[in-house]
């Protein structure tokens, strides 16, 4: 898999990442935020950051890419 992806609809609350920054699988890389909620995305394999697919702000679905990875 080299995409993370949105675990619920919500809103891109905080991005937590940058472009080629490294990641480690567990590392938080954003936080959703639904009715009030935060939910924390994590990666699920370590690699670099290739893009940032959905920008702070934008609403996402279940199943959205949020980031990259390479």
């Amino acid at each position: 898999m080299n995409h993370i992806t949105a675990t619920m609809a919500g809103n891109v609350w905080k991005v937590t990442v940058k472009e080629g920054d490294e990641v480690k699988a567990g590392d938080e890389v954003a936080i959703l935020e639904s009715m009030k909620m935060e939910i924390p995305i994590e990666a699920e394999r370590a690699g670099k950051v290739k893009a940032i697919v959905k920008p702070e702000g934008e609403f996402v679905n279940e199943g959205d890419v949020l980031i990259e990875l390479e």
